[in-house]
């Protein structure tokens, strides 16, 4: 039986390019870039290659990008700097919405019960805000507006620029958890107005466990990790040079094939989407323009997600209701309340990610599979019974 891995958004297998450019750094360079001997400023000279290569993609200066352990560890670096420079200047309030990533949600959380002030702004049925609602949101006092660039859940992609336009004319520092879309679509932090932005090697096909926060010049970063002297002091511990070797391939190689592979990934998303559809009561989750290329994310009325997505791994799909860091809850997704979808119809969602080595023929085995499987586990549900029924309305 073949396996149908559609859940690159929890994270993707390395590609040969990461493999390859992250082995030496194992064995043959395995210096420590804080050492001043011959074999540790070899290591020093490689990680500033890399720190220059992954600066490139997102056209800024390497000075400006911090190695960090990944995308949770750069949201909670730079949400607590923000919070803790606003409160230098008798500023505490912050600006976010309701469905971003819990290492963003779960750290604002934690900022409150130290006396700070959030906003949650409410997103639209298609999961969008726009940046009229930040520039509503954004008083005397704020010290951050931090908004994700591309949901994790629903793919839909968020007005980046124009937000940080808003924040940038405003005097509010910006920060966007990119992590879905670094390597996915195109991402310049000038043009688009970005403070400071996270992101993580394991979402492009680089190693798991390495990532990278960029804070734009002159916005002071407060050490999160306390130790050495790496990253300019603000980073302690010895840097995974193996990993960030690996990141910077594979970013290097996914921003050169972006246009083919994306071009290549909306056929065949678009064939999901339409193909899913079809199965009666269902619906799509997030905006099918503003979208990113590899993202699927759709509710099937009846059903439990969970229930979905065991039956699909018996039969080789290895897909995802939500979040892979919520996926022990049994809560329904709070991306999908904020969409303000009910509870019952949120508990039956399916997420598909693809990646650029999904091909037509796993999306024919998912066509066949998924309707199959939301018809048996209708059949023996007592919801769907009533909805049948008319003892309980329709709501998809």
């Amino acid at each position: 039986m073949k396996t149908v891995y559609v859940d690159n958004a929890a994270t993707t297998a390395m590609n040969d390019v990461a493999v390859a450019a992250m082995t030496p750094y194992l064995k043959e360079v395995y210096g420590n870039p804080s050492s001043l001997h011959t074999v540790g400023q070899i290591a020093k000279e490689r990680l500033e290659k890399f720190r220059a290569e992954i600066a490139g993609c997102l056209n800024c200066d390497p000075r400006e990008i911090y190695f960090t352990s990944g995308g949770s560890e750069s949201d909670n670096q730079a949400i607590n700097s923000a919070a803790f420079n606003g409160a230098l200047k008798g500023k505490k309030h912050i600006v976010t919405t309701a469905f971003e990533h819990h290492a963003v949600l779960h750290t604002l959380k934690k900022l409150e019960k130290q006396g700070y002030e959030v906003t949650y702004l409410g997103v639209d049925a298609n999961g969008l805000i726009t940046a009229e609602q930040v520039a509503a949101a954004i008083r005397p006092d704020t010290a951050l507006v931090t908004v994700m660039f591309a949901n994790n859940e629903i793919g839909t992609i968020l007005p980046i620029a124009q937000i940080g336009a808003v924040c940038r004319e405003r005097g509010v520092t910006f920060h966007t958890d990119a992590v879905q879309a670094v390597g996915h679509i195109p991402v310049d932090v000038k043009a688009q107005n970005i403070d400071m932005l996270s992101l993580s090697a394991h979402k492009f096909h680089g190693a798991k466990g390495v990532g990278a926060l960029f804070v734009r010049r002159g916005i002071p970063l407060r050490t999160f990790v306390e130790g050495g002297a790496q990253e300019r002091g603000r980073r302690a511990g010895t840097e995974n040079l193996a990993g960030i070797a690996s990141m910077a391939a594979a970013l290097n190689y996914a921003c050169a094939n972006m246009q083919a592979t994306n071009e290549k990934l909306i056929k065949l998303r678009d064939r999901l989407i339409d193909g899913l559809l079809k199965i009666p009561h269902s619906k799509l989750n997030g905006d099918l323009k503003s979208r990113l290329p590899n993202n699927v994310n759709i509710c099937f009325e009846g059903i439990e997600g969970e229930s979905l997505l065991l039956l699909l791994d018996e039969k080789g799909i290895c897909a995802s209701s939500g979040s892979a860091c919520t996926s022990g809850s049994l809560d329904p997704s709070h991306v999908l309340l904020a969409l303000g979808l009910p509870h019952e119809v949120a508990h039956g969602s399916l997420r598909l990610s693809l990646s650029d080595g999904n091909d037509d023929g796993d999306v024919d085995i998912i066509l066949s599979e998924v309707p199959k499987v939301v018809e048996y586990l209708r059949g023996m549900s007592p919801v769907w019974e009533d909805l049948q029924k008319g003892k309980r309305p329709h709501l998809i």
